[in-house]
This record gives C-alpha cells, structure tokens and sequence, in this order.
C-alpha cells in the first residue's frame, strides 16, 4: 500500500498520543518508511525508547541536537518526508503552526518542508469550540494543510464533545486516500465469512474449533480499503471490525449459512474463509448433560451441517464468483483440488494447519488452485497476504467476468 513512501510523524502534547503506537503500526506493516519526531510536552505521555522500537528509526526531539546538526538535520529531515502526519495535533502547536513559528523540531520542519502536512487535531471539546481554535484550522486549511477529525466523544478529561483525535485506522486510510490508493473495487459487493461456528451441546457445552478470524477479517479489511462494499458474516470472534465493513455476527453454521446465502445473492464475490463445524447436536440437550455415575463414556448423536460453501457455488440465480478456503492436515493439494471440483467453486486456497500453525497465528502462507493452474502465496503478515489475495481474487474474478461476455 504505502510501498517506500516516507512518512515523518509528528507527536505533539496530549493524552491521545498513546493512538500514535497503532498509526505507526499501521504504516510500518504497509511497507511505510517512518521517522518520528516528538516535541518536549510530547515525551510526558510517550517515550522516544518505545516509538524507536515501532518505527525502527532513531526518535528526533530537539532542534539544537549537536549531533544532528552536524548534517543540519532538522533540514534533511524536512527534505526527507513524502508527508508529515501531526497526530495528535494540540491547540498550542497548531496556534504556533497558524503563526509560522519555529521554536522547538516540530515546528521548525513543517516551516522548513515542502511537503504535504496532514493534522489530526485532539484536545477539550471547549479548546476545540474557540474562535481562535477554528481560525487557526480556518487559516491553515487554506494554506493546504490537510485535516482529519477530529471525533466527538468520551474525552479523558470527563467531557463529551468534540475534539477526540481520530482513530489510527482512520488516519491511516486517509493517508493512503492522499497517496492515491486504489479505490478500484467501488463497484463490487464482496461477502466473506470468518471465525469459528459454536454447534451447541447443552446451555453450557459446544462444539467448536480453533479459528481465530484473523485472515477472514484481514481479508475483508483488504477490500474495504480498495472501496468494495463489504459483508463480514463472523463467527464467535474476538477482534476489531475492519473500518467501512458491515458485519453481521453468528454463532451456529446454521446462522451462518442463512446469511451467507442471503448475503451471496447480492454480491459479485464470496470468499467462504470460516471455518464451519461439519456436524452439529442431532438434538440440542435443554438442561446441562450430568455425568452418569460408573460411566466413562459419552456418546453424542451428531448430523451434518449445511455446505455453505456448495450452497452458495451452486447456486442457479445470481451466483456469485465464489472462492473457498481448506484447511488441510495432509495431502493439502490433493484434498484442496478435489473440493474445488466437487463444490463447484471458481478459486480455492488452502493452508496445511497441521501441528497447529495457522491458527490464530500472525502470518500464513496460501496454495491457490483453480482450473487447471495454481499458484503459491509465500508466508507472510495476513495483513499482507490478504491483500496480495484480494488482487489475485480480483483478477480471477475479471478475467471470468470478461469470458462470459
């Protein structure tokens, strides 16, 4: 996404510039080149020891450093940045800024650069309302300066209103809106499914599996930030929903399927990533099962879930292009190959999960199989690697979209 490009952050005074850890995160896993600088006030609520480690850069905070000065550092620093993203952005600096003021490295690069200045304002919901505040973001939007927020909200300080910075997914996509990241897909509804399924036993007991959710949410996190219109059908998952993806939440594969074939009908792509319990209680017990006194054993009657999966490939009207996921303890390619053709879908990925990789695990790796080809996606972030999947989806999507014309 944001592939080499520069960024210099900016860290100003304010409780919100514990937000700034996650943006820096956000552009380092984009591939982002990032430095930082901090002013004075800003050290009282994050540490340059911690913003080094994030950004793997050295932190710069003051404008008479001898040593960097040496190569009159505050200069190559201004000359250095693509964009100079200020988050959080308090009332003083951006008076000062407004005044072309240059009185600590903060406000000395932005006057010395040539870049674009992005600002991500926080503070008091009464600070924000002042006429002097909104005449200095007046001021500097006319000078080109860019905004983002800032949110209204629960404050720190008790308040409600006005002035909370932005949240690090938010900035982090308007910076990619400033870079010109592909907004391709605005046209296309995508659906996607993700988690786990719990198939109930009795009011206390389920059955259920290892699925974290990650990819199907990176998936879908891939697509939204490309403009799709996008469903997120979750199983029992704990994470955050991508920004600009409508979730719904389940919890039985029954649930799911009636979404997901809802859902599918509306979409040009399906991307079935959960991973659906096959069986379920044959009779659900409405009372906790007891043990039953010199007994060891327990024998559950178990029936066959829907296939969401063949559902939706099969369907005879307003079929989507429909990808499927298998996850394989051995012989992965066979087994994948195999579904592909007995489903009816038009793309399969598959990851060996044996030994319990994969499973709520950061990075993965995918075997893609379609007719008569296939393709590797080597390990990688699943941030990454979702999005290398949506442009390999999206390209098998075209090129079947343009042989049916």
């Amino acid at each position: 996404m944001l592939n080499n490009k520069k960024i210099l952050v900016g860290i100003t005074g304010g409780i919100a510039a514990y937000k700034t850890i996650e943006l820096i995160r956000h552009f380092k896993k984009a591939n982002a080149e990032v430095r930082v600088v901090l002013t004075p006030a800003a050290e009282a609520f994050v540490t340059p020891l911690t913003l080094q480690a994030i950004s793997a850069n050295a932190v710069s905070n003051s404008l008479l450093d001898p040593q960097a000065e040496l190569a009159m550092g505050h200069i190559e620093l201004a000359k250095w940045a693509d964009l100079v993203v200020i988050a959080p952005a308090s009332a003083d600096f951006i008076a000062r800024l407004r005044a072309g003021m240059a009185n600590d490295l903060l406000s000395t690069l932005c006057l010395a650069t040539a870049s674009p200045i992005l600002l991500a304002p926080a503070m008091n919901q009464q600070m924000f309302k002042q006429i002097a505040t909104q005449e200095n973001l007046a001021v500097l939007a006319n000078r080109g300066v860019q905004m983002i927020g800032p949110n209204s909200g629960f404050q720190a300080c008790g308040d409600v209103g006005a002035g909370r910075m932005s949240e690090a997914s938010e900035i982090f996509q308007a910076v990619c809106e400033h870079f010109g990241y592909s907004q391709d897909l605005q046209d296309l509804t995508v659906t996607i499914t993700a988690g786990p399924t719990r198939e109930a036993i009795d009011p206390v007991r389920y059955i259920s599996n290892h699925s974290s959710g990650k990819m199907g949410f990176a998936i879908a996190n891939a697509f939204a930030q490309r403009g799709a219109k996008v469903n997120l059908i979750a199983g029992p998952v704990n994470l955050v929903t991508p920004d600009k993806v409508n979730r719904i939440d389940v919890k039985s594969a029954r649930e799911m399927a009636q979404q997901a074939v809802e859902f599918a009908q509306k979409s040009s792509i399906f991307i079935g990533c959960a991973a659906v319990a096959d069986y379920r209680m044959a009779e659900v017990a409405s009372q906790k099962i007891k043990k039953t006194d010199g007994s060891d054993e327990l024998i559950l009657k178990l029936v066959k879930n829907p296939d969401i999966i063949a559902s939706v490939a099969n369907l005879s009207q307003n079929r989507p292009f429909t990808v499927g996921f298998a996850a394989e303890t051995q012989d992965v390619a066979h087994y994948a190959k195999d579904k592909l053709k007995r489903k009816n879908l038009d793309l399969i990925c598959a990851n060996d999960v044996s030994g319990g990789q994969v499973f709520g695990q950061d990075q993965n790796s995918l075997q893609l199989f379609w007719q008569n080809s296939e393709k590797i996606l080597p390990l990688a972030d699943k941030t990454k690697l979702a999005e290398t999947l949506a442009e390999e989806i999206i390209t098998h999507y075209r090129s079947k979209n343009k042989e049916n014309k």
